[in-house]
C-alpha cells in the first residue's frame, strides 16, 4: 500500500509563497500520476495540480499560473511551488495519486491571513 507524507504548510501573508513536499512509498513511483489535492473547513477536496507519469501537467483554473508543480522521481517526492497566495488557498493540501488510492496521508495546513 503507498503511503504519502506531506510538509512544508504554514501560515503565509496574501501575496507570499509556499513549498509544499510529499513523499510517497512504493518502488513504481516514476509510473505513478500524482496529484495535489486541497480541503477547505466545509468543502469538499479538489484537485489542485495534477503531474503525470510523463510529466504533462495540468492545474485547477484557480491555481493556474501561480502554482506549480513538480516530482523528483529519486526521490519519490512531488512538490507544489505555490506563489502570489491568496485567502481562498487555505486548506489542508493533500498528495496522491491520479484518481487517488483510498488511503491518505494527513496533509499540511496552509493559512493565507493578513
Amino acid at each position: 500500500q503507498v503511503q504519502f507524507v506531506e510538509s512544508g504548510g504554514g501560515l503565509m501573508q496574501p501575496g507570499g509563497s509556499l513549498r509544499l513536499s510529499c513523499e510517497a512509498s512504493g518502488s513504481d513511483f516514476n509510473t505513478y500520476n500524482m496529484a495535489w489535492y486541497r480541503q477547505a473547513p466545509g468543502k469538499q477536496r479538489q484537485m489542485v495540480a495534477v503531474d503525470n507519469w510523463s510529466n504533462v501537467k495540468n492545474y485547477a483554473n484557480s491555481v493556474k499560473g501561480r502554482f506549480t508543480i513538480s516530482r523528483d522521481n529519486a526521490k519519490n517526492t512531488v512538490y507544489l511551488q505555490m506563489n502570489s497566495l491568496r485567502p481562498e488557498d487555505s486548506a489542508a493540501y493533500y498528495c496522491n495519486t491520479f484518481p487517488p488510492r483510498d488511503s491518505w496521508g494527513s496533509g499540511t495546513l496552509v493559512t493565507v491571513s493578513s
